[in-house]
């Protein structure tokens, strides 16, 4: 995927969010509903503060005070990253485009982790932490596209890593702050939010009509993500690292989508011990399915993975595990082990709990039965 670039702000959007026209609208009328209690809440505030209860105004305090402070922890393990990428216009010309994005800092002795599409065919990345200092020594560690995640390291030693949550705790309605590199000139730009979706599956791909990646069980948010805050932090107000800003609805005002932490934390382990991702790997391709994909398909199951190939691509992919195993285009995955897939737990998400090996149970449907098939998991492919 191209990277952002600062002179055109190109930010990573999604063309499907994987929700019915009528859920969006009610999403934006509440919204509007919520904006709109705010702004009299202030109004008030500001003309006539004694009509406000001293409890409501002790609230009130107490959240600008917690996001404060939650900025000021964070901030110095948030990086910018700019990226050169050489190659030739229509004419035949050699060009060089120039991106920005965000980045976090997850070792105390340099290991960063951003979106892989920041970085994706850049020649040159430039790091720069929050004290202002430069790093022009960049290393790519390790990439996974299919996750949207990159790990890169910096020559430096006593730097902040952020504090890692437990994403699987995360509930609509959390509070959250979003910083970046907005529009690749504002380092360190905080916005705030609530998570206002879960389990969302994306069509994501850049505003060039660029490479286009389907990405699975991201959180929905409306703190505002602009171009530039790709890779940087989503974190609670306890200043939790809960997920990592990945892509905007294009069509839409306050839709965001992060990815959560816990799909991040499991390749950080394999980068630090053995310096690569090191994942399971099934190898199939699949839609989620929900009771509007359900309904419109005539399907008789409400959750799972259908199984499915998509420009081109089949289902399950030659000589994987799942085709070894005998899983076919149009099964519907329930289960793996005693796990039920649901919007909270994607296949990915699940099957990345295990390692390249593991055999484990799939509970799959298939002619109108259920039935159980044992998959023994390889190891996903490594990216250069």
């Amino acid at each position: 995927m191209a990277s952002e670039t600062s002179n055109s702000q190109t930010e990573k959007t999604t063309s499907s969010i994987g929700s019915a026209l009528t859920p969006k609208l009610l999403v934006a009328v509440l919204l509007f509903g919520i904006l709109g209690g705010t702004l009299s809440t202030l109004a008030i505030a500001r003309f006539a503060p004694g009509l406000i209860p001293v409890s409501k105004q002790s609230i009130l305090l107490e959240q600008s005070s917690a996001t404060i402070e939650v900025a000021k922890k964070v901030s110095p393990s948030v990086v910018s990253i700019t990226s050169e990428s050489t190659g030739f216009s229509f004419f035949g010309s050699s060009q060089t485009t120039q991106g920005a994005g965000t980045g976090v800092i997850v070792t105390s002795d340099g290991l960063i982790v951003t979106n892989n599409h920041v970085i994706e065919g850049a020649s040159n990345l430039t790091v720069f932490t929050s004290d202002g200092k430069e790093y022009k020594d960049v290393q790519v560690v390790a990439r996974d596209s299919q996750n949207d995640t990159a790990f890169l390291r910096i020559k430096a030693n006593g730097l902040d890593p952020a504090e890692l949550g437990d994403s699987s705790k995360v509930q609509v309605g959390t509070q959250v702050l979003a910083i970046g590199n907005a529009l690749g000139q504002f380092e360190n730009t905080v916005t705030s939010g609530i998570i206002s979706g879960l389990g969302r599956p994306v069509t994501a791909g850049d505003q060039q009509g660029g490479k286009v990646e389907q990405l699975q069980n991201l959180f929905q948010t409306d703190a505002a993500i602009n171009p530039g805050n790709s890779g940087g932090p989503l974190v609670d107000l306890t200043g939790k690292l809960i997920g990592i800003n990945t892509a905007v609805a294009g069509d839409a005002q306050g839709i965001g989508f992060a990815i959560p932490i816990n799909q991040i934390a499991a390749q950080l382990q394999t980068v630090k011990s053995q310096g690569k991702i090191v994942k399971a790997y099934i190898g199939v391709r699949y839609i989620p399915v929900t009771k509007e994909f359900a309904a419109s398909n005539d399907l008789k199951v409400t959750a799972g993975a259908y199984i499915a190939g998509s420009q081109g691509q089949a289902g399950v992919v030659a000589d994987s595990p799942a085709a070894k195993a005998g899983l076919k285009e149009g099964d519907i995955i329930l289960k793996v082990n005693d796990k039920m897939i649901d919007e909270k737990h994607s296949l990915s998400t699940l099957i990345n709990a295990y390692k390249p090996g593991d055999v484990v149970k799939l509970t799959v449907y298939r002619d109108g039965k259920e039935q159980t098939i044992e998959v023994t998991l390889g190891e996903a492919p490594q990216q250069n």
